[in-house]
């Protein structure tokens, strides 16, 4: 989404700014969600990192020998490769699944998968869901669904998609300075983060909390501010909004501290 909305160029350049602006900063260029072409555009540019291919949607076989053929081409040029075996629910950018189509993963088929598609790390279905309405009731993470699959594939990078807690406060926030967000919204309980890291979960995609700060900054500060018309404003405002946002996810993530590992893995 982000690729055709800005276009690639654009992206890219905004990038390299930024490793030129912070060369102290340790980054990864990452394709999410990708289909078979926009993965070869990306790993042929010679430009990311790591590419997700999504063929999640198809039936097994078809999902390794799609997967395989990425690899394969991905491998050649030093670049890493994430999958998706089972079906999350809900909305990302064109991708929509209907919860009662949604599926979690087959710790058995897992093997299979990755042993004959030879990616790289593995997002798994375990409960999570695309966009700010993942949970009613007291549903949550199938946390004994990741320990089977952990159980067959020991040490091997597992990644939760959909993982945003979507907080009640900015919810409330955003509401009162005029959205009509579904007050019921609820995501992952950031406490159970804490559970799946030592369950061999490796990778955390969360979108939709950054998207709600993001919200609730430019809602907040136009009502605040009515008279005003500088996008750039609330601008500064998010900046350090979000910064504070990604410090808090580091530690519910038990990543905080880590970077000086990082780096000597780099060196």
């Amino acid at each position: 989404g982000a690729r055709s909305y800005a276009r690639v160029k654009m992206l890219e350049g905004l990038i390299r700014s930024a490793e030129e602006i912070f060369p102290e900063s340790v980054f990864a260029v990452h394709l999410d969600h990708g289909d078979e072409p926009a993965c070869y555009d990306c790993i042929d540019s010679g430009f990311y990192s790591s590419v997700m291919i999504d063929a999640s949607h198809f039936p097994l076989e078809e999902n390794i020998a799609i997967t395989r053929r990425i690899v394969q081409r991905a491998h050649a040029k030093g670049v890493s490769v994430e999958a998706e075996l089972g079906m999350l629910g809900g909305v990302e950018e064109d991708i929509q699944v209907d919860e009662k189509h949604a599926m979690l993963t087959d710790p058995d088929e897992a093997i299979e998968f990755v042993e004959r598609s030879g990616c790289d790390s593995l997002a798994v279905a375990i409960g999570t869901s695309h966009g700010a309405y993942k949970f009613t009731g007291r549903q949550g993470l199938h946390l004994e669904r990741l320990s089977e699959i952990q159980a067959r594939l020991p040490g091997f990078p597992l990644v939760m998609h959909g993982s945003s807690s979507v907080p009640r406060a900015e919810v409330e926030r955003i509401n009162a300075a005029g959205g009509a967000m579904d007050p019921s919204a609820r995501g992952v309980d950031e406490d159970e983060f804490a559970k799946a890291v030592p369950l061999g979960v490796t990778k955390v995609n969360i979108d939709t909390d950054g998207r709600l700060v993001w919200t609730r900054v430019h809602r907040e500060y136009f009502r605040d501010h009515p008279e005003q018309f500088d996008f750039r404003k609330p601008g500064t405002v998010f900046m350090p909004a979000y910064a504070d946002f990604i410090v808090d996810k580091s530690y519910k993530l038990l990543s905080a501290g880590t970077l000086p590992t990082v780096r000597e893995a780099l060196s």
